[in-house]
């Protein structure tokens, strides 16, 4: 299908609203004549009616408007959607609307932009299939007369020739009236596509056939053959049939692209078992649960909702999430999340997520929205399918008129053939349907991995990235540091310093403060609360506690603090060498002490960086911590680069000046202080067990934190660029060698034309081809290769 026809007139720099009521522009709005995206800000087309301004995306759409606003003003079809459901179109995303329908740029049928966990009645597949089987019959007893007619003796060539009419009208014009409907449409929207290839063909072999038929002496005497002027009712009839056949099998695969989605949603519980506050337990919808409450999760069920353990011990299945099979063991205090499945033990958690917050909602919402983005690999397809349409359009004519001309007799029956199978062997659909189908298959297989991709921009770009940039903290090491020793400076004893540092530190989400509050609580030690809290991202935090400023991170913070290491610093170098993070507290700009915790490196860790490496990737560490400590677990890992007490805005700067060497970098990350340079990278990677800023700043989830999860994008983003690349190739080939056959060129070398009969089948089979090999990645197994 054509996918840029209003793209050479400025509809694509349009987006897709709702209109204005009441005079007040929206911030989004919709053309009510043709259905494009249009962008109130910039469009000079508007008009107002009934106190409502409605935006327009040409001239001619506005003057229609105002020429008929009640017929534009229509109410959606009866069969509209449930409320908040949106359809769009999978070759077009920016066509939105609320009910069923077509798209005005392509005509392909719009559906579902979130679909449902059961699966529910296509009404176009519905339609279709209920259209094919009831003219079936008809088209084949056509077929037969057309094939066989001559043998039966009891029929004269006339009454055969009515007898055709009449039965291959119903199939022209009841079972392919969408075909013109969409047709009329793509002319009136100045949008050629594979419908107003398809309804030109099929209108002109019908109606050609109809006036031979009933004014036969029009027609001079060469277009005579077997007694009465050649007809094609049977060629007009198959080709409906055969375009229905196609699209209810395209349908149906289409339909298989949003299994992820739709396994992902089946996933969740239906009902959860709450726990009321005078000890009673009740079974409530899942809907009903709100944040807070406290929920019994049995042996074998699934945990209904993210939150947290408050009693009981058990080991979760998550990989549901996380691709991993190896249960985790959940205690008091750990975090467990809707949808896992729970092993042999009881737990008793409290709602912290729900609804669209939790992490199963936001991976679908993630998924859905990378299904209907677009590739750049997109933009080539849609330029040259415009084009296509208007050549293949210009063939047919020069078909026509040259078999007509230079034919053998019958000359002019010979041209209406091979004109109709021009029109109808061209697919652009197939050229449309190259790209979409495979990023809405890869997303959702990456998503069943545990890889989370943003768009499709980010599964075409991934397998050019040659560096990758990573975070120690929560990226290489567990993100969970745990407190190993405090060294008092003079005039400090342990505890009174532990207990500063925690009571500042408690305002931090930062994991090594967590360590330290860990630490000070476990110790029964008084906190008293902070005032004037400030982050210094990446380098540590300040405050004042007990009314005495108080300071907390490395070195840098250190000086600006104008706070002497002098006296701590050998033993911070010693500490930082078996791969301790140091952090110093200064009181009032006086040297406390310090503290040290270790973060240990997560054991998937190794296999991963040999993995990256296999893969060609060089690795770069940058972090905040110490230059010694990065350099100790760099050397444990092989890391290539090491940068140590870096800021985010050096890590910003380390992007950009890698991206300046000509290297396409990735970073990976799972703080806030890595948000700015995921956002700068090629590629930014957050860790899913990291913080909301970082996910949303970057193009590449990994929902595990598991740095394997690369070396599985990678994968994917091999096999689905491979993909794309071989749809693209058959749909180009395809048409670069069925548009010359149906012209005839062959037919001087070898006799050989083909029928429009065939040339539809070919038609239907290429579109879906297209889409049954993009369904082939939801079968790639994408472990790092």
């Amino acid at each position: 299908m054509n996918t840029s026809g209003h793209g050479h007139r400025g509809h694509d720099a349009h987006q897709h609203h709702a209109a204005a009521i009441g005079g007040v522009p929206s911030p989004a709005a919709t053309d009510p004549v043709c259905g494009m995206p249009v962008d109130p800000g910039t469009t000079p087309h508007r008009a107002e009616h009934d106190g409502s301004i409605y935006y327009f995306c040409s001239t001619a759409c506005r003057g229609r408007f105002i020429a008929e606003p009640r017929k534009y003003r229509a109410p959606p079809p009866p069969q509209a959607a449930a409320p908040g459901t949106i359809y769009t179109c999978p070759m077009h995303p920016q066509i939105r609307q609320a009910h069923p329908g077509t798209c005005p740029i392509c005509g392909m049928a719009l559906e579902p932009e979130m679909p449902g966990p059961e699966d529910e009645d296509n009404p176009e597949l519905a339609d279709f299939t209920r259209r094919f089987w009831w003219t079936l019959p008809l088209t084949l007893v056509v077929l037969a007369l057309a094939m066989l007619g001559h043998r039966l003796h009891a029929l004269s060539t006339e009454a055969r020739t009515w007898i055709e009419l009449a039965l291959s009208a119903p199939v022209v014009l009841w079972a392919g009236w969408p075909f013109f409907e969409r047709c009329a449409q793509s002319i009136r929207n100045r949008s050629p596509n594979m419908w107003t290839l398809i309804g030109t063909g099929v209108l002109a072999a019908f109606s050609y056939s109809v006036v031979a038929t009933v004014a036969p002496g029009l027609f001079p005497e060469s277009f005579r053959e077997h007694g009465r002027i050649g007809v094609y009712f049977e060629a007009a009839a198959v080709i409906v049939s055969l375009t229905l056949l196609g699209q209810i099998l395209e349908l149906r695969a289409r339909s298989k692209t949003s299994a992820a989605i739709k396994a992902l949603l089946g996933l969740a519980p239906k009902t959860a078992r709450r726990l009321r506050d005078d000890g009673s337990e009740e079974d409530i919808e899942l809907s009903h649960v709100h944040v807070g409450d406290r929920l019994r999760v049995r042996p074998g069920e699934k945990v209904p909702v993210d939150g947290v353990v408050v009693e009981g011990r058990s080991s979760v299945d998550e990989s549901m999430l996380t691709g991993e099979p190896i249960p985790v063991e959940k205690d008091r205090g750990a975090k467990v999340f809707g949808a896992t499945l729970n092993g042999t033990g009881s737990l008793v958690i409290q709602a912290e997520k729900v609804g669209s917050e939790t992490a199963l909602a936001q991976i679908v919402q993630l998924v859905a929205q990378a299904q209907r983005s677009r590739a750049p690999m997109q933009r080539m397809a849609d330029r040259v399918a415009f084009w296509f349409v208007l050549a293949v359009l210009a063939v047919a004519v020069a078909t026509f008129f040259a078999w007509g001309a230079f034919g053998p007799e019958p000359s002019w029956t010979y041209a209406v053939l091979n004109a109709v199978s021009v029109l109808i062997i061209a697919c652009p659909c197939a050229l449309g349907l190259a790209t979409p189908m495979s990023i809405m298959v890869a997303t959702g297989r990456a998503a069943q991995s545990g890889v989370l991709f943003r768009d499709a921009e980010a599964i075409e770009n991934f397998r050019r990235i040659d560096t990758l940039i990573v975070d120690k903290t929560g990226t290489l090491t567990e993100g969970k540091p745990a407190f190993r020793s405090a060294l008092p400076a003079a005039g400090f004893d342990e505890d009174a310093l532990l207990s500063l540092a925690a009571s500042l530190d408690a305002g931090s989400e930062h994991p090594l403060a967590d360590a330290i509050v860990a630490e000070a609580r476990r110790r029964a030690l008084s906190l008293q609360p902070a005032d004037g809290f400030e982050s210094a991202t990446g380098i540590g935090v300040r405050g004042r506690v007990g009314g005495r400023r108080i300071a907390v991170g490395n070195t840098e913070l250190m000086r600006e603090e104008r706070t002497d290491t002098a006296p701590l610093s050998n033993e911070a170098e010693r500490l930082r060498q078996d791969g301790a993070s140091v952090m110093f507290v200064s009181v009032d700009g006086a040297l406390a002490g310090l503290i040290a915790v270790a973060d240990p490196i997560k054991a998937s860790t190794p296999e991963a960086i040999r993995a990256l490496h296999q893969a060609g990737l060089r690795i770069v560490m940058a972090t905040g911590d110490g230059a010694t400590t990065a350099h100790a677990v760099a050397r444990a890992l092989g890391i290539d680069e090491i940068y140590g007490e870096v800021r985010p805005k050096d890590k910003v700067e380390l992007v950009q000046r890698l991206k300046a060497e000509g290297r396409k970098v990735a970073m990976a990350g799972d703080g806030i202080n890595d948000a700015p340079a995921l956002a700068g990278a090629d590629i930014g990677i957050a860790m899913g067990t990291g913080t909301d800023v970082a996910m949303s700043s970057a193009q590449v989830t990994l929902v595990k934190g598991d740095l394997r999860g690369i070396a599985r994008a990678q994968s994917m983003s091999r096999a689905t660029v491979a993909n794309m690349k071989q749809n693209l190739a058959f749909a180009f080939l395809y048409n670069a060698l069925g548009v010359p056959i149906a012209a005839g060129v062959l037919f001087p070398l070898t006799g050989l034309l083909l029928s429009p009969m065939i040339a539809a089948l070919a038609m239907s089979l290429s579109s879906v081809s297209v889409v049954g090999n993009a369904l082939r990645l939801g079968r790639k197994d994408i472990a790092a290769n």
